[in-house]
């Protein structure tokens, strides 16, 4: 409706009309110059050598290597921990059963020769404390420090000096003081 009524032989719509065309002239030659830019990405040169590519990728293959080896012996290390803090329980266990069951007596009763078989055959089986390691902990506990104040003196972890302390061999009428504390 618009167009119809447009005299296209005046000079001024045949002004606009050229304006037009150079501008959409203008848009075609700008968007095949880029067009053609797109076209050939091989046209640029590569940032790295060929050579330089490989000895990344074989710098990155090692490493992976290394980590997946030090994975593995993480891995077999954390497994030996863990099998010998099991043995260490089973063994905490047992002498916790020993001691439960000749705890059960009464004080001035003999312990029946079975347990004390028992408790030699369970002594020969595990590694034989050493008194040098030990003495320092029991002659604390003889004191009457807490484990959490002999493991402070002695720089040692609090759970190992309990372990030593809850180990200790003692007649059975006596009894560790220490370990009494943390127990009540």
């Amino acid at each position: 409706m618009v167009l119809a009524e447009l005299n296209f032989d005046s000079a001024e719509v045949k002004g606009y009309i050229a304006i037009a065309m150079g501008i959409l002239g203008l848009a075609y030659l700008t968007l095949r110059q880029s067009a053609k830019k797109r076209r050939d990405p091989l046209e640029q040169q590569p940032t790295i050598s060929l050579a330089q590519q490989r000895s990344v990728e074989r710098q990155m293959n090692n490493l992976i290597v290394e980590m997946a080896d030090m994975a593995r012996q993480i891995t077999a290390q954390l497994d030996t921990r863990a099998a010998r803090l099991e043995e260490l329980i089973r063994q905490a266990d047992q002498r916790i059963g020993q001691l439960n069951r000749g705890d059960s007596l009464s004080p001035g009763a003999p312990a029946p020769p079975s347990d004390s078989r028992n408790l030699a055959s369970a002594d020969s089986r595990s590694e034989p404390p050493e008194p040098s390691k030990h003495a320092d902990i029991y002659a604390l506990a003889d004191q009457g420090k807490s484990p959490a104040d002999i493991a402070r003196a002695l720089d040692r972890p609090r759970g190992e000096v309990e372990l030593i302390l809850a180990l200790r061999p003692r007649p059975a009428d006596q009894s560790t003081p220490a370990l009494e504390a943390t127990t009540h």
